[in-house]
């Protein structure tokens, strides 16, 4: 199988001239901005709950689809954040 130009080679330095963010020190992600962001998210998904859903009567009760929905994705993307969280702390 012939190397590309694309494939990362483990046995060599980042090379500025490929790269040029590693000469200013930069070289990765925005890790306080992905918890800023992923936090907002959550917060705005949550919001969303305030409005004028329709619900589907089910077993004589007012079942909201649309809220459980809402509070699933809120949850999950909550526990991908404090996961996140947890790994920085560790590394640290």
């Amino acid at each position: 199988m012939a190397s590309t130009e694309l494939e990362k080679k483990p046995s060599q330095a980042i090379d500025p001239a490929e790269e040029p963010s590693v000469e200013w020190g930069w070289h990765g992600g925005f890790p306080k901005g992905t918890q800023i962001a992923g936090w907002f998210s959550v917060v705005a998904i949550l919001l969303m709950l305030i409005g004028n859903h329709q619900g589907i009567l089910s077993g004589g009760g007012h079942f909201k689809l649309e809220d459980l929905w809402l509070i699933g994705t809120a949850a999950v993307l909550a526990i991908g954040l404090f996961i996140d969280l947890g790994k920085k702390k560790r590394r640290r």
